[in-house]
């Protein structure tokens, strides 16, 4: 467990640089996501014939994405150094025709779990195994495309799909959300709870999530905290689309260590 954290702090990092570089990423976003990130594409590496599709529906957070692909190999280092410069592989939004490894071109919000929630239906009709897991943000559910997914995923007993909320509270400071898990469970959904820095809780929900099949589709709500690790940045509007100057660069860096 202290290598994986010292293995964030690593990719933190290098997201800092990048963003540093390109002048530009969503720092706050990506720190929010990057132990559910990380979590899933470890579980991955360790399985010798992977069937499950990730659609990480909140594409703005894209440099999170790239930096935890770079860890694992999926795309090359040169690729995040070039982030947004000219004919560059990697954009502020990920794009699939880009990256082979990607199931989704996002950062349209409220379009990922519509798409997921296909994916998952043909895995259904066709008879595939493996499981949809779609990742949005909570202020991602203040799209109405969301709620109709909900609606017919249980409706067609979509039982391979689960949806993670980067339950962040950014929502808080647009339209209040109210209590998740009762809306959720409302629409029909099996709901687990989850501290979504905790890499236990997220191994243990990947686990379960198809060690214990369910008729219904399942909602992780995955709390987390926007900017996790970096004191200035957490939690701070400033910083939602902000990158470092070089002494913030510096600064941020020794605090992660």
């Amino acid at each position: 467990m202290d290598s994986a954290i010292g293995t964030l702090k690593v990719i933190r990092k290098r997201i800092l640089e990048v963003a540093f570089q390109a002048r530009e990423g969503h720092i706050p976003s990506s720190f929010s996501i990057l132990e559910i990130l990380y979590s899933f594409y470890l579980r991955s590496s360790k399985l010798l014939q992977q069937n499950d599709c990730f659609v990480m529906s909140k594409g703005h957070a894209a440099l999170g994405l790239y930096a935890t692909l770079e860890h694992f190999n999926l795309i090359p280092r040169e690729w995040l150094d070039s982030m947004c410069k000219f004919n560059s592989q990697l954009g502020g939004h990920p794009d699939m025709r880009k990256i082979p490894t990607l199931e989704a071109s996002t950062g349209s919000l409220g379009h990922g779990l519509p798409y997921g929630l296909g994916l998952a239906l043909g895995k259904s009709i066709k008879g595939e195994n493996g499981s949809v897991y779609v990742l949005i943000g909570d202020g991602e559910l203040n799209e109405g495309s969301n709620w109709e997914s909900l609606l017919v995923a249980k409706h067609r007993k979509v039982s391979n799909l689960s949806l993670i909320v980067d339950f962040n509270e950014s929502s808080e400071r647009a339209l209040s959300l109210g209590n998740l898990r009762e809306k959720f469970e409302s629409f029909g959904w099996r709901v687990v709870e989850i501290d979504g820095h905790s890499l236990d809780d997220l191994e243990r929900f990947f686990t379960q999530v198809n060690s214990k099949p369910s008729s219904l589709p399942t909602a992780l709500l995955a709390k987390t905290v926007k900017g996790k690790g970096i004191k200035r940045i957490e939690n701070s509007p400033e910083w939602h689309h902000k990158t470092p100057s070089q002494q913030e660069l510096e600064e941020f860096i020794l605090e992660l260590q």
